[in-house]
């Protein structure tokens, strides 16, 4: 099924979920522990019936989902296709169920606390040391490239953030980690505001508010992320 772009999400109007990385991500707030295993039951007999699951995790007052196709076909600027990980229309169609079922549990949902953290490694040499960055996170060689065009770190089990590969810029003190926290459209302007107030600096802002890097006092930098593409436009 091919891979759907921000404009498309947007205009499906999913108004308790929002894109973030390469999924859709929607929280509900529930009275207690139970009335969350509950919602999960029905979203699964709602998954079942199309043959597609959200990933899940239950805390005390809240549900939090995440819907990714892992064969979503890509196609490059030649043409050639590739099979990656991201929303397809299958994804639009089970949010839109699981808002419904949110709606006869009497479930809010809250969308502008949706989060996603990813690391970012700058380097001009992905395909050499991928592998040991593969090896280190996942203990698994097929997490490179899984889901992805490039030599990106995926663990199929999503128990570590995804790692991707940034262009290195040369110099003895240059930064090569970073992390990427994506967040809701509404909650960026918050965010960043929050940042600085603590001490920190906008450092770069040219890309925003898609990209906002701030470093701590320390030069440490780390960026905000919006995936303005699939936000509504007003």
């Amino acid at each position: 099924m091919d891979m759907l772009s921000g404009g498309q999400i947007a205009a499906a109007e999913l108004v308790d979920w929002r894109k973030l990385g390469q999924g859709l991500h929607a929280r509900y707030l529930v009275r207690d522990f139970a009335a969350g295993a509950r919602f999960v039951v029905a979203v699964g007999e709602a998954g079942d019936a199309l043959g597609h699951h959200p990933s899940v995790t239950i805390g005390r007052t809240f549900v939090d989902l995440k819907l990714i196709s892992d064969d979503a076909i890509y196609r490059d600027g030649g043409g050639t296709e590739h099979v990656v990980g991201w929303v397809t229309q299958q994804d639009v169609d089970l949010a839109r169920q699981i808002t419904e079922i949110a709606a006869d549990h009497g479930l809010d949902a809250d969308p502008a606390s949706v989060s996603q953290l990813e690391l970012g490694l700058d380097t001009a040499r992905s395909a050499t040391i991928a592998p040991v960055w593969a090896a280190l996170l996942t203990g698994s060689a097929e997490s490179q490239g899984r889901g992805s065009p490039s030599d990106e770190i995926r663990d199929a089990g999503g128990r570590v953030p995804n790692l991707w590969f940034g262009d290195a810029v040369e110099g003895p003190s240059r930064q090569r980690f970073h992390l990427e926290v994506y967040v809701a459209p509404e909650v960026a302007a918050e965010r960043i505001a929050a940042a600085v107030a603590a001490g920190g600096t906008v450092v770069d802002d040219s890309d925003a508010p898609a990209l906002t890097v701030i470093a701590d006092q320390d030069g440490n930098t780390g960026v905000i992320c919006v995936d303005v593409s699939a936000a509504k436009q007003d």
